[in-house]
């Protein structure tokens, strides 16, 4: 309990100090953020690997899965750089693993955890970063709505300064789903090879949407690459995609296991 809350008020402390960082970027210490959002990602984490020690086995069921994709985009955002040059992602980031992480505390825990061999949990874990990677890039398009959006107003709002230029933005959009379309792809193979049954019914639906997801996120950059595409064709898209593939995973999992009580 103690980890919990604590793990809880640091994402809150971190996100608050960015808000006030956005509200005020020549306050000193602007990095301060990254030592309470460092111990909350960390406790989060142990949070988790209790559990599992505990239970003897990895639970990956709707709320845990659903509180660590919560913590891949927090780690992300606090480890991989991105902090420095866009500080108004963990204002949305940080809650968010904040509220996943309640609820797997809530409602979590109540789900026996199915043993799974290694060649399975691969394929989890690289679901659950793929989950992650490409949740930022859905972060990163709505800020690049949100910046195209003011800047045709001429709104320039505070909050503009937490963002790098739009060319950046852009630029960071594509890395970003780059990385997540290279894990979707892995994600994907990994499941054609380990996962028996693949296009069985109970996960035909979650196999055909994610194909889709990979497509569109894969014609997405080949339209970067061979047309240019950006600005609101890039945001549209990359919803679009981001979209199904929560569909895929987590809209699948509610329905199995919260609906029908059936492993997902």
């Amino acid at each position: 309990m103690i980890a919990l809350v604590s793990t809880l008020l640091l994402y809150l402390v971190a996100a608050g100090w960015l808000a006030l960082g956005v509200q005020r970027p020549e306050s000193p210490l602007p990095y301060g953020w990254r030592l309470p959002a460092g111990v909350a990602v960390l406790l989060h984490a142990l949070i988790h690997w209790l559990n599992w020690k505990h239970t003897g086995s990895t639970n990956l069921h709707f709320f845990a899965a659903l509180s660590l994709v919560g913590l891949g985009m927090a780690a992300l955002t606090t480890f991989a750089g991105m902090g420095e040059r866009l500080r108004a992602l963990g204002v949305v980031v940080y809650p968010l693993a904040a509220v996943a992480l309640l609820a797997y505390a809530l409602y979590g825990r109540a789900n026996p955890p199915e043993p799974l061999d290694w060649r399975l949990l691969l394929h989890a874990w690289l679901a659950l970063l793929a989950y992650a990677t490409l949740a930022l890039a859905a972060v990163l398009a709505v800020f690049l709505w949100a910046q195209e959006r003011a800047l045709q107003r001429r709104q320039f709002h505070l909050w503009l300064r937490a963002l790098p230029p739009l060319t950046a933005l852009e630029t960071l959009l594509f890395r970003t789903i780059a990385v997540g379309f290279v894990l979707l792809t892995a994600t994907l193979l990994t499941g054609v090879l380990f996962v028996d049954n693949l296009l069985a019914q109970h996960l035909l639906h979650k196999t055909v949407l994610s194909l889709l997801s990979w497509l569109v996120f894969g014609g997405l950059l080949l339209g970067r690459w061979r047309r240019g595409w950006r600005g609101s064709t890039a945001v549209r898209w990359t919803l679009v995609a981001m979209a199904l593939l929560v569909l895929a995973f987590f809209g699948s999992k509610f329905v199995l296991e919260l609906v029908l009580h059936r492993s997902g």
